[in-house]
């Protein structure tokens, strides 16, 4: 099982290249940043599990320029968004983004996904709520072509750009794998039709395996190979080493390949000694 590590970086709780330099030297495989670009100062809908928006959420920091700061002080790990909001994105730039950041680390990038669950934000960004996985769908299938072709176009309904070049490419040959970060009731036949894996937060050992029984059967409807798709868990395990690592044991029976630890409360001074208790636990 590989594991990861999921951090918010708010400019206050950690410094993303001292955090990526710790969490690699203790055999983290991953990090995975979050991101709301731009969050609305009093917005009325209240956060998917309940109550108001958590005060993190307002001050998270570019997920792409703290990977790039923690690309340059590592070798090996893996640079993950966790997730990025893509329809909130213009296509061009975040595509010449994320291949700068594959190219100069090595191949190291994955691209977590997700279209967004606050409306209030996304119009903000000028995003046709209602249908954004479509939209994202769109902006991806641009991306996959401004990393792969030498020259490429775009004219669908959300995604429109006479014939570019963009360079450099990525140095993962079909671009940085894109998984995708939700639990909607659409969110496994995307994964099946055009994602290369899938990254849900907060299941259980038994409810992962339901899913992904279940992303099977999608796959085997659209002729995919599931034995390609990268299946990531992200959450927490409570308990000692033991506990932590028999729950380990049951995520990867049940069809994960990474376990992605996601953390609490940190500061400047506290970011090594809790990576250093993380490890004991879980790597």
């Amino acid at each position: 099982m590989k594991i990861g590590l999921l951090i918010p970086f708010t400019g206050k709780n950690a410094h993303p290249a001292e955090f990526a330099r710790v969490a690699e030297s203790l055999g983290f495989e991953s990090i995975w940043v979050p991101e709301h670009p731009a969050m609305p100062a009093h917005p009325t809908q209240n956060f998917p599990t309940g109550g108001p928006i958590p005060p993190a959420y307002f001050t998270m920091a570019d997920q792409i320029v703290a990977l790039s700061m923690a690309a340059g002080v590592t070798k090996n790990l893996k640079l993950a968004t966790g997730i990025c909001l893509v329809p909130e994105h213009e296509p061009l730039a975040l595509a010449k983004q994320l291949a700068t950041l594959d190219a100069y680390s090595g191949g190291r990038v994955l691209f977590g996904i997700g279209a967004g669950w606050l409306r209030e934000e996304s119009d903000l960004f000028g995003v046709d709520f209602p249908h954004r996985w479509t939209e994202t769908k769109e902006i991806v299938a641009a991306m996959r072509k401004l990393w792969t072709e030498d020259e490429s176009s775009a004219d669908s309904q959300y995604v429109k750009f006479p014939a570019v070049k963009s360079l450099p490419k990525p140095a993962q040959k079909s671009g940085p794998p894109v998984l995708i970060g939700s639990l909607d009731k659409n969110a496994l036949k995307r994964v099946a039709k055009w994602a290369d894996g899938w990254c849900p937060i907060a299941l259980n050992p038994e409810q992962l395996k339901r899913r992904v029984d279940e992303l099977k059967r999608e796959c085997t409807a659209v002729g995919r190979n599931f034995a390609e798709l990268d299946i990531t868990i992200m959450g927490g395990i409570r308990g000692d080493r033991a506990k932590v690592q028999e729950g380990l044991k049951e995520f990867a029976e049940a069809g994960a390949g990474r376990f992605v630890a996601g953390l609490g409360d940190l500061t400047f001074e506290t970011t090594e000694g809790t990576l250093k208790k993380l490890a004991a636990l879980y790597v």
